[in-house]
């Protein structure tokens, strides 16, 4: 199994970790990115359910020190390279549908 970080655990006892760069809730994938909860389209509503909340990885909400440990892990699992043909043809990928997004196809 892949090293996980830990960022929290949810009132009701599942772990949320950052495992090879995504955002997990209790080992499933979340989200592979952080929102600002500026930026986030419900804000209003979760910030009233969390107070402290300053970012969403998918449904979960985090706060400051919590995004910053998730932002950190996701950080470091995006420096890893893996060279072999298969890990090169999924960079890009990732940056071939990145740079579609960034144009604005769906």
């Amino acid at each position: 199994m892949p090293d996980a970080v830990l960022v929290k655990l949810t009132q009701d006892g599942r772990r949320v970790e950052v495992i090879d760069g995504w955002v997990c809730l209790a080992g499933a994938r979340e989200a592979d990115h952080l929102v600002p909860i500026l930026e986030h389209p419900n804000r209003q509503a979760i910030v009233r359910a969390v107070p402290g909340a300053t970012h969403v990885a998918g449904r979960l909400p985090l706060t400051h020190a919590e995004a910053a440990i998730a932002q950190g892990a996701m950080a470091s699992a995006q420096r890893e390279f893996d060279a072999s043909p298969a890990g090169i043809t999924q960079r890009l990928r990732h940056a071939t549908w990145a740079k579609a997004a960034a144009e604005g196809v769906e």
